[in-house]
């Protein structure tokens, strides 16, 4: 048994955010079965690469495939009949498109009242940005993320990955999973919404916080913690490290450490507010410190006293580290054009359904027919679609 096991889940998704959603429900085993346009009909086509790709790949593993032409009739009427006898379906398209389409949530729970709809949109379902195209580094710049990202004084800066994409899409899972949980008790489906714009506001938390009940607009930081010092990134003879001095113990740590006794004494930084109050004297202090031996050396000596510190990777320096590869998150799969290549596995483990990857993305409508058949249509139905075009 896989945790989602006997979910039937349809995946109108394109891109990322989308697709990040239907990912999680997929590596746990949910019947996730994406709908492709045919050839020639998708206006998305290679923006996330080559199919066989490293983006299509990682992002569309453990799926099956059919092509779905929902702008034609007989393609809208076989897809609600299949929403009929599905659990989820997960979109992205802007507000008003799955309404033209004819299978916005309000079709789809006359077709099926426990049917669970998840949309994904850059700025919400209505309001007067409903209909903008949304794109993650416009989310990240909307959603303060840019704002306070960079070095004072500098221009903003955007994450290194798509944080309001990815985020977006697990906000959309966690929903779906919200809402099948209260199905058992109501038996009804229900409308689960998101956007870029909202979960690039959420994750900005405390910052998004100290502005909502202190009036405190945050600023941009560098690489130190808005709030706490030291702590933050010092260069080393070869390198840089992330050093995480937080608390009053860990100053002390940090001060044995170095041997600082005269650190340690000082009123000036015994306390987290004085320390942050003095920040540009106490780095001052700690530069030219750190930059006297290597990164190894200091990361031996800060975890020998207890002080959180920890090196800057590279990608490939991320998957050699000995703690990553005994959490083992660089998963392994066989792709019929690829060979057998590693993907980016699932962050939560569960200790008896725990995720698990078995196939690499499939080619669009690999599984046309199978999963046509499994919806009750013999062969000379499937063929009569496909000269109509709805496939």
């Amino acid at each position: 048994m896989t945790a989602l096991a006997g979910l039937k889940v349809l995946d109108l998704t394109r891109v990322r955010a989308g697709p990040a959603c239907c990912r999680v429900l997929a590596d746990f085993g949910a019947d996730v079965i994406k709908i492709d346009a045919p050839e020639g009909l998708d206006k998305n086509a290679g923006v996330s690469g080559a199919r066989h790709g490293y983006d299509m790949l990682n992002l569309h593993r453990n799926k099956r495939s059919m092509t779905l032409n929902l702008k034609s009739d007989a393609g809208r009427d076989l897809f609600l009949k299949m929403a009929a006898r599905a659990d989820v379906v997960v979109e992205n398209f802007r507000p008003d498109v799955k309404t033209r389409l004819g299978i916005d949530y309000a079709a789809l729970s006359a077709a099926n009242p426990a049917i669970i709809l998840a949309s994904i949109s850059g700025f919400g379902q209505d309001g007067p940005y409903a209909g903008r195209a949304g794109f993650d580094q416009i989310a990240q710049g909307m959603g303060g993320l840019m704002g306070t990202t960079g070095f004072p004084g500098e221009p903003p800066l955007r994450a290194g990955t798509a944080v309001a994409d990815l985020s977006s899409g697990l906000y959309a899972a966690t929903g779906i999973l919200l809402a099948l949980a209260e199905r058992t008790a109501s038996g009804r489906g229900q409308w689960v919404q998101t956007s870029l714009l909202e979960a690039q506001i959420a994750l900005m938390d405390f910052q998004a916080a100290q502005y909502l009940i202190d009036g405190v607009v945050p600023g941009q930081a560098g690489n130190d913690h808005p709030t706490v010092t030291p702590m933050g990134v010092v260069a080393t003879a070869d390198g840089h490290i992330n050093l995480g001095v937080g608390g009053d113990g860990q100053w002390q740590a940090l001060c044995t450490a170095l041997a600082r006794d005269d650190l340690a004494a000082n009123p000036a930084y015994a306390s987290v507010e004085g320390r942050f109050a003095h920040r540009a004297a106490l780095w001052d202090i700690l530069r030219p410190v750190f930059a006297a031996h290597g990164s190894a050396h200091w990361m031996e000596l800060l975890e020998r006293h207890g002080v959180p510190a920890g090196p800057i990777y590279t990608m490939d320096q991320v998957f050699a580290d000995p703690q990553v590869r005994h959490l083992g998150i660089a998963a392994p799969v066989d792709d019929p054009e690829r060979g057998r290549v590693r993907v980016v596995g699932q962050p939560v483990t569960l200790s008896r359904t725990p995720a698990g990857i078995s196939r690499s993305v499939p080619d669009a409508g690999a599984h046309t027919d199978e999963v046509l058949g499994e919806y009750g249509l013999d062969p000379t139905q499937i063929a009569a679609l496909r000269a109509a075009g709805a496939l």
